[in-house]
């Protein structure tokens, strides 16, 4: 487990999360409240790259299971370069509109969305950080992006800590790739409100790894909106892809055939990777992924296709502004 300082991160809020549940019956029902908690950001990690830059993880918890937020860049959802503790003090904002983009969500989903984007920092980056912040029901929290050694990672703890090969800690993941994705046609498209948009994708797992194999049996109806046994949800392997609203509001797009969900809603049922009796569904034998998205109000948005192969993500947008 890597350290951290007293932050938002992405094992630390797993972690605390699991020792509330664990310790009181009034904690377990806040663990499971369905609205009105909070969404903290999550630094999740860094790697280097081979030009000599770093790769910098980041993610969120929402800690509801059904709300839903849309914050867009502002004051409410920023990142900031600062000196070494520099914005420690929660109270204090930072706000720079030329500095605040660096392609993060503006919607967020509920529960877990592990690993949802990277930022790359410069070679000369040091002891400096990389500080996103949130706010959400009046509280701010911010995941504090470091270079410190303790959170470096590679793949085999990008899979474990997404609970991937069914929370398998084989070495093998260490060299595993992710899916190759291939967007058909422009990224960035024009849509009018009620007219079905078609999007195609072409995916693949080269290295089959980590091999696809069934769940186990789900053990019965007691796991429904049971929160998991363990630190993370398991998900099973194998090659899959699925649709989301990254930016915009996403109550306002439907998708045909309906995307599985790319958070880690662990209720029985509940059409995610991390549900039981959830199967991953064999890839189309073309490896090509077909979908129309409608909306029902005019905006910028960003669809973002997610490919994984349970253990490591693809992505890629596609940014579509919608007229009447």
């Amino acid at each position: 487990m890597r350290l951290v300082k007293f932050r938002f991160s992405l094992l630390g809020s797993v972690l605390l999360v699991a020792l509330l549940v664990g310790h009181s019956a009034n904690a377990q029902t806040r663990f499971m409240q369905l609205r009105g908690q909070i969404t903290s950001p999550a630094f999740e990690g860094w790697w280097p790259n081979e030009d000599g830059t770093f790769k910098m993880f980041f993610g969120y918890m929402n800690t509801n299971w059904e709300q839903q937020f849309d914050l867009p860049i502002s004051p409410e959802n920023y990142f900031s370069t600062v000196a070494p503790g520099e914005l420690d003090d929660l109270s204090q904002d930072d706000f720079d509109f030329s500095a605040a983009d660096m392609g993060q969500p503006t919607h967020f989903y509920p529960r877990r969305n592990p690993f949802l984007f990277t930022i790359d920092v410069p070679a000369d980056f040091g002891e400096n950080e990389l500080v996103w912040t949130l706010k959400t029901q009046g509280q701010t929290n911010r995941a504090y992006g470091t270079l410190k050694s303790d959170y470096q990672i590679d793949p085999q703890v990008i899979s474990t800590e997404v609970g991937g090969n069914y929370g398998s800690l084989s070495d093998s993941l260490r060299t595993n790739i992710p899916p190759e994705l291939r967007l058909e046609g422009e990224s960035f498209r024009s849509a009018r409100v009620g007219e079905p948009l078609s999007l195609a994708v072409r995916a693949s797992d080269p290295d089959n790894l980590p091999a696809r194999r069934d769940r186990p049996r789900s053990q019965g109806l007691d796991q429904l909106y049971r929160p998991p046994s363990s630190i993370v949800a398991i998900s099973g392997p194998g090659l899959r892809f699925s649709w989301t609203v990254y930016r915009g509001p996403a109550a306002k797009a439907s998708f045909e055939p309906a995307q599985f969900k790319t958070y880690t809603d662990t209720r029985m049922y509940a059409n995610s990777p991390w549900a039981p009796p959830f199967g991953i569904p064999q890839p189309p034998e073309d490896g090509r992924w077909v979908a129309e998205v409608v909306f029902d109000e005019p905006g910028e948005y960003v669809l973002r296709g997610i490919a994984s192969d349970g253990s490591l993500f693809t992505y890629q947008n596609v940014n579509v502004t919608v007229t009447r």
